[in-house]
């Protein structure tokens, strides 16, 4: 791939931890240069997170900060403030979380920015509404995801609320936050002017509440939770075989049909008036699931396997995450690589998910260890020489 998409776009990310990092990261896959902002000592929290790679990455922080440089800058003193504000004249895109009002106090506000560089593109990520009552709240996941009704939507009805086992409003925030970037280029292109983007993980939350969350406001209750199940399509879901679990998708009456004739060798189930359709076979699952499931787990997995793929039924096996990343077909797509560590030798990065003209975008840095672009992106941009640059070290700018 000759070139990419954001080549010549350069980005301030002065965020951490998950959203923000993350929606730096999309705009850093499609060819921007990225310039992340870390604190000297400690860098970004995500760095003391989960197991140690090398010493200064854990698997959390390479997640989210592949194709940029690290930069170390302690922003609570006024010349590391100067420096990012230097730094932020010669960016197209500025990206932040910082508390409510720190980033004005550090002289790197919206408004403060744009009176220097009027097209600048601002995106700030916050818990919640930055216009509203609760905008000091600080935001985190796992509370957004109560808050949200996300964990109610969750997991076996049996069961408490259950959040998802990854950051999900983290992870679909940064996202979200990376398409109002990119929509914000394109019009800058076409007007010359910028825009302050603000998201908030609070609105994220409710939006992947998705088909769930206007059920519930239709039925005006909380639509039941079905754990792995479908909560309307029937059979639809994850099933035990002999041997280990499998997911079996039956989206339609004829695939019904088939899953009963020539899958589990029921046919009584397809000439049953009540399973005819999928109405009648989610009116009536808590007869038929139990046969589906007696059935099921009667019979090998890959017989089940082999016979769904036959009759045209969407199915296929439930592996374990590390089974499902080193898997044939996560190898053949590329999806997982290894970089070159200059303390653990090599480590695993996993790849961008897009693909351009057939290929798939690069990985053209990896997750960097803290400030190991500091030197040269100060002295290319701001024109810090060496000696000036140890001299602010020393002093704990830098």
């Amino acid at each position: 791939m000759t070139s990419l998409p954001l080549s010549g776009v350069r980005v301030l990310d002065l965020s951490r931890v998950l959203a923000g990092p993350w929606c730096g990261m999309v705009l850093g896959d499609f060819g921007a240069e990225v310039i992340k902002v870390e604190h000297p000592l400690r860098g970004d929290d995500t760095r003391d997170w989960g197991v140690r790679v090398g010493k200064t990455e854990t698997p959390y922080f390479n997640s989210v900060n592949r194709n940029k440089r690290s930069i170390t800058l302690d922003l609570k003193l006024p010349e590391a403030q100067q420096i990012a504000l230097d730094l932020a004249k010669q960016c197209d895109v500025v990206i932040q979380n910082f508390k409510y009002g720190d980033a004005e106090r550090m002289g790197l506000g919206y408004e403060q920015l744009k009176a220097i560089k009027a097209d600048i593109i601002y995106c700030s990520i916050s818990g919640y509404d930055r216009t509203g009552p609760e905008a000091s709240r600080p935001g985190y996941d796992l509370v957004v995801q109560g808050e949200s009704g996300l964990m109610a939507l969750n997991g076996e009805a049996s069961q408490p609320p259950l959040k998802f086992g990854i950051a999900a409003v983290d992870m679909m925030t940064g996202m979200y936050a990376g398409q109002a970037v990119l929509a914000a280029l394109f019009e800058r292109q076409r007007t010359g002017q910028g825009r302050h983007i603000e998201m908030a993980l609070y609105d994220s939350g409710v939006m992947i509440t998705a088909y769930y969350g206007l059920e519930a406001l239709l039925k005006k209750q909380d639509p039941p939770r079905f754990g792995n199940a479908h909560p309307s399509i029937v059979p639809y879901g994850v099933f035990d075989a002999a041997d280990g679990p499998l997911v079996v998708a039956v989206g339609n009456n004829r695939q019904f049909e088939r899953f009963c004739r020539d899958v589990i060798d029921r046919a009584d189930l397809a000439d049953d008036e009540r399973f005819k359709s999928n109405l009648g076979r989610g009116a009536n699952r808590a007869y038929l699931v139990p046969e589906l499931l007696r059935e099921m787990k009667s019979r090998q997995r890959s017989q089940l396997l082999e016979r769904l793929a036959a009759a045209g039924i969407p199915c296929g096996e439930v592996l374990g995450l590390h089974e499902a990343l080193t898997s044939e077909r996560s190898i053949r797509g590329g999806l997982v690589t290894e970089q070159p560590h200059p303390v653990a030798g090599s480590t695993h990065v996993m790849a961008p998910p897009y693909r351009l003209d057939g290929e798939r975008l690069p990985i053209r840095h990896a997750p960097p260890v803290l400030g190991e672009g500091t030197q040269e992106v100060l002295a290319a941009l701001l024109g810090i020489n060496a000696e000036k640059q140890a001299e602010l070290k020393s002093r704990g700018v830098l």
